[in-house]
């Protein structure tokens, strides 16, 4: 028997750096949290694994593997601190960063800002070359120029040099003549060619997405590499994982060759969390939300699967509107994020109504309640001031709040410019960031075709279980499950996640006069690549693979994706390609035209090895009673009431399986707080999560 028995999950997020240890022979699960280290996040990363060691003595020799989620990508982006970079693009065309797809965001706003792109003008020098849409070549490369092209870079001291040249999804050649010029001319710089990156369609997307990718690319790969050091170095000798943004687990050579493809790795664990307990529990339909202190993030998890998406934003000028940032095309979670926050701020709006967030006082200031200097009331005080928190247990008692601070601020803020009582304020600040909430999530729902009143919410995060029975009963669903350590417990998403790459192809073609044989050789040779990406990881296993095409009618401007049939793609009746893109876009948009001919846009793989089980801890029995678990009475708002009513207060860790309480409750642990109304009955199961069934 191996005695490689632990595998360490390891989220570094804005303020703390989350452990979840795992014992994989025994299904213990052990805890830790300590603050980032923004300078160099391996730096908390050693010394939250130095303090794990203290816990589970000699923990680190066992290691399996280390699967890892980080914010440094997309903190790099934001912050502009990646590589200089320069960019290689076709004649006439390096000002398609600024012209993007030409749609202003806010179109009535005339002072509407738009985000700088990461390569200056200045850097940007275009090559003589062309290549039509169906691959031939219109005009040979002019190698000559493209040297000089480099050369000048070099001069100007670019670090990156991203390469991205017109239809070269069909014909890459061009892309790869330059690439070997780079590493002539220049080895240590790092190149990246689109069609390495992203061979698909649209030349804004592919353009942007591999500049991005080579701007953060050696500040990426200097990261991972000095972790993967400073791992060895403590006596590790497990594999190292990165969590991708699409839901699934890379090695770090894959990782450091593609960083744009871990943007959104922190966050996509609570998600991959969410799909594992539908499929564990046989739940339809799960609504994953996971909100913190300055976002509210959710996902419609169906029949166990979240749905992924192709495209994204980055650092937006307007954080939450939709146009306003740098365009991503790789594949990600459809995540949902709203401006809804522990930390959101309260005021009352030039129309004198009430309004919460999305601006947020971070973690700095803070809260007025926190004592740091902050003067916004926020969510967070609200919460304290209708009796949700205790005040002296906040974070297991490390962190003391301030409530007749916070009651004051809401009153000098909110009650008396709107003149109504404290009581109507600081309940108008909760119940409307469940209304936001709600509102966003409903839409959501039915963008996915799926039903509020139907699915099962789950909660996660700091504030999430505080708001997630609110936004239960707004949304008119029936139950709640908050699992145990929800504020950390998205990190068990780690432990559950594939070792998974996706690859895309463009190739258009009519359905009806496609040559399906050629389309199989696409396949076949996106299937190849997949293999060598999860075979270099040292992984082993039997590799699956998961065929899908984006297909649209002739003329339109999106895509639908379906699954494909197994088998060859040669001897897949076409007729049952239209059938199936009629099926889903029926379902999706409510109609279909049969009588319009449709056409394949994008050809999609998803190599995969097979999932590592996950054995969850069951509760240890630890003979107390549900009085003994009983801390309490504290009076606390009910909005059914319309007034402040006992609720008992339990301790979550003397709770056993099996027992049953109605509300009204409080239920504490170190990281949240649940809050259950007086219609609702709580149940713990064997394995400590909480299902809250709602009248």
């Amino acid at each position: 028997m191996s005695d490689k028995i632990y595998r360490l999950g390891c989220d570094i997020g804005g303020t703390f750096t989350d452990f979840v240890l795992l014992n994989d022979r025994t299904g213990e699960l052990t805890i830790n949290k300590c603050l980032t280290t923004p300078r160099d996040p391996s730096d908390a990363v050693e010394y939250g694994i130095r303090q794990l060691d203290q816990m589970v003595p000699g923990f680190v020799k066992s290691l399996d593997e280390v699967i890892h989620g980080t914010t440094l990508v997309i903190n790099s982006i934001i912050e502009r601190k990646g590589a200089r970079t320069g960019l290689i693009t076709t004649k006439g065309f390096k000002d398609v960063l600024e012209l993007g797809r030409e749609i202003r965001y806010a179109p009535y706003d005339v002072f509407a800002e738009f985000p700088e792109p990461l390569v200056p003008r200045s850097f940007r020098f275009e090559v003589d070359e062309r290549v039509r849409s169906d691959g031939t070549v219109l005009k040979p490369l002019d190698k000559n120029g493209a040297r000089q092209v480099v050369r000048q870079m070099l001069d100007m001291g670019v670090e990156s040099i991203a390469v991205c040249l017109l239809n070269s999804f069909e014909n890459p050649s061009h892309e790869e003549q330059i690439k070997e010029i780079v590493q002539a001319e220049a080895p240590d710089v790092s190149v990246c060619i689109s069609y390495e990156v992203l061979p698909q369609i649209r030349e804004y997307e592919r353009t942007s997405t591999t500049v991005t990718n080579a701007y953060v690319k050696p500040l990426t790969g200097k990261y991972l590499y000095k972790l993967a050091r400073r791992l060895e170095d403590l006596g590790s000798q497990g594999k190292l994982f990165i969590m991708l943004s699409s839901g699934g687990i890379t090695a770090i050579k894959t990782a450091a060759e593609f960083p744009v493809r871990i943007i959104e790795s922190g966050p996509t664990a609570a998600v991959i969390s969410g799909q594992y307990y539908g499929k564990l529990f046989d739940i339809p339909e799960i609504f994953c939300f996971d909100m913190g202190g300055t976002t509210a993030k959710s996902c419609l998890i169906q029949g166990g699967v979240a749905s992924v998406v192709p495209t994204f934003e980055v650092g937006r000028v307007q954080r939450f509107m939709k146009g306003s940032g740098l365009t991503i095309q790789v594949p990600v979670v459809d995540l949902m994020e709203i401006g809804a926050g522990g930390g959101s701020i309260a005021h009352v709006s030039k129309l004198g109504t009430l309004q919460v967030g999305p601006e947020s006082s971070s973690a700095e200031p803070g809260p007025i309640c926190y004592g740091r200097g902050g003067t916004s009331p926020c969510v967070t005080d609200a919460d304290l001031a209708l009796g949700y928190l205790d005040a002296d247990y906040f974070l297991g008692g490390e962190m003391k709040l301030d409530k007749d601070a916070a009651m004051k601020g809401i009153e000098r803020a909110i009650a008396e410019p709107l003149k109504v009582s404290s009581v109507q304020a600081v309940w108008g600040i909760h119940d409307l960031i469940n209304e936001t909430m709600a509102g966003a999530a409903k839409t959501h729902i039915a963008e996915k075709g799926g039903n509020p009143k139907l699915v099962t919410v789950i909660a996660f995060g700091g504030a999430g279980p505080v708001h997630a029975y609110g936004l239960t009963k707004k949304l008119g669903a029936k139950r709640l499950i908050v699992p145990p350590n929800a504020g950390v417990g998205s990190a068990l998403g780690f432990f559950t996640a594939p070792r998974a790459f996706d690859l895309v192809r463009s190739h258009k073609s009519p359905l009806l006069e496609a040559d399906f044989g050629e389309i199989e050789k696409i396949f076949s040779r996106m299937e190849a690549e997949g293999a060598r990406t999860l075979e270099s990881g040292d992984e082993s296993g039997e590799i699956c693979f998961e065929r899908s095409v984006d297909v649209r009618f002739v003329g339109q401007g999106s895509e639908t994706n379906i699954s494909v049939p197994e088998g060859e793609f040669s001897r897949i009746d076409p007729q049952e390609i239209r059938r199936r893109f009629d099926t889903v876009y029926e379902k999706l948009y409510g109609r279909t035209y049969p009588d319009s001919a449709v056409e394949f846009i994008n050809f999609k793989v998803r190599a995969s090895l097979p999932e590592r089980l996950l054995k969850l801890p069951e509760l240890k029995e630890t003979g107390y009673t549900l009085k003994d678990a009983v801390k309490g009475q504290r009076d606390a708002y009910s909005g059914i009431a319309g007034e402040f009513v006992p609720h008992t207060v339990y301790d979550r860790y003397k709770l056993n399986s099996g027992v049953r309480f109605q509300g009204p409750a409080i239920i504490e642990e170190r990281e949240s707080t649940v809050i259950v109304g007086e219609d609702a009955d709580v149940s713990v199961d064997k394995y400590g999560f909480l299902w809250i069934e709602l009248d």
